[in-house]
């Protein structure tokens, strides 16, 4: 048994992060392709939605950390 962290630029701000690709939050708002947000940008997003008056966006729990590699399958 092993652990999956995937690591690329998040779609906000470029910074190379690491996640849990079956629980990172994404948008295809900008590509037109899923593509993950990292932990400072999706505070920003929340805090965005806040101020409009929007619910913010749940994270899921492990979003940030490795995954099982039964969790791909």
């Amino acid at each position: 048994m092993g652990y999956v962290l995937a690591m690329s630029p998040c779609i906000g701000c470029g910074q190379i992060f690491s996640y849990n690709p079956m629980r990172v939050p994404s948008s295809a708002a900008i590509t037109g392709q899923r593509e993950p947000i990292c932990p400072v940008c999706f505070d920003r997003l929340n805090a965005w939605r806040k101020a409009h008056g929007l619910e913010p966006v749940e994270l899921l729990p492990g979003a940030y950390e490795p995954c099982d590699e039964s969790e791909l399958a």
